[in-house]
């Protein structure tokens, strides 16, 4: 008997599913660790440094918030409200989304995180910016939070590509 998808349509591969749902999980730490930054714990200073301002506050929690929304808009493209707009939606419920527009949009994306991700590592490698002062041990930690974030791209990339040709029939699956 095959396992149940949770929440997923029945014509979803079973690897799309779960990729899907990998995505959250993997934004998860990094925002986590943003917002124990924020709630003075120390993750990059020593206890008695300064702490952050009001408005960084606002940017550092905002930014953990957006990635997490941005990351679970790929269970849509595994669940039914990515092939028909909820009816709450003001001008759009109830219509069918287009697969091409939810492919190009999830792949644009993937060229963003792409993007981001090459500039981070290009400061990082070139001294660019600040700098976190930081031990060992929280250099390990912020590591550990952020390398997650690295499986975003191939991860909406895959789920991308399966929702557009299930979407468009340019594709057979097994069950799988």
């Amino acid at each position: 008997m095959p396992t149940p998808k949770p929440n997923a349509l029945p014509t979803v591969p079973r690897w799309a599913v779960l990729a899907a749902h990998a995505v959250p999980l993997a934004v998860l730490p990094s925002g986590l660790w943003r917002l124990a930054l924020v709630a003075g714990l120390p993750v990059t200073r020593d206890a008695g440094d300064a702490t952050m301002g009001l408005g960084e506050c606002v940017y550092v929690v905002s930014l953990s918030l957006v990635s997490e929304l941005l990351a679970f808009l790929t269970l849509g493209l595994v669940r039914a409200w990515g092939e028909v707009f909820p009816r709450w939606m003001p001008f759009l419920g109830g219509r069918r989304v287009n697969p091409t527009a939810a492919t190009a949009t999830a792949l644009a994306g993937v060229a963003g995180l792409c993007a981001i991700a090459g500039w981070g590592a290009y400061a990082a490698y070139a001294g660019l910016g600040p700098g976190i002062p930081a031990s060992p041990a929280q250099d390990a930690l912020l590591v550990a939070c952020y390398a997650p974030l690295l499986a975003w791209p191939p991860l909406l990339a895959a789920v991308a590509v399966a929702y557009h040709r299930r979407r468009t029939g340019r594709g057979q699956y097994g069950a799988g």
